[in-house]
């Protein structure tokens, strides 16, 4: 006997999902640079987040979505260097500091790249160079106002209080 408030299963194939709360973009309608930035940030929010398997979902979708660039300015190889740190791809970030460095060879991101890529390498000296490197080009750098650079300025800003700390100097402000 059915419960009078019951819904057989042909009748529950009618009913009508619910609908979700977000809908996801239409990454189809995006242009390759917007979608590659859209999964960088995923990436990005889902790893400080602590959602370490969700960003490993999203990381190789992120990484293809920057093979589909057209060409890739010093900012998209930052971004696929922090990718590839995330991933613990050491190799990968510090081939995209040397290819940053070769393009602008004082620009503040290689830097960051070299100093994280050989942390995860275990190379604390060469780590503590990139750092002093980082400090020695940051204000020539800084005064050139380059748009990425005020994109990341949290993270420069991070950067040079952790730069400071490992070559021994006073932090900003200081």
């Amino acid at each position: 006997m059915r419960d009078a408030g019951s819904v057989s299963d042909d009748d529950a194939s009618r009913i009508p999902l619910p609908a979700s709360r977000s809908t996801p973009p239409d990454i189809s309608q995006m242009s390759p640079e917007e979608r590659a930035t859209r999964l960088y940030n995923r990436v990005m929010m889902l790893h400080t987040q602590g959602k370490a398997d969700s960003a490993a979902f999203f990381l190789p979708m992120a990484l293809q979505a920057y093979t589909m660039l057209p060409a890739l300015d010093v900012d998209a190889h930052y971004h696929i260097g922090v990718l590839d740190l995330t991933g613990g791809n050491a190799a990968a970030a510090l081939a995209q500091a040397d290819t940053i460095r070769r393009t602008v060879p004082t620009h503040l991101f290689g830097y960051m790249l070299r100093a994280r890529g050989l942390e995860l390498e275990r190379d604390t000296a060469g780590a503590r160079r990139a750092y002093r490197d980082f400090l020695r080009h940051e204000a020539a750098e800084r005064t050139r106002r380059r748009p990425e650079y005020g994109e990341h300025a949290e993270n420069l800003d991070a950067f040079h209080e952790q730069a400071a700390k490992a070559a021994g100097a006073a932090p900003r402000g200081n």
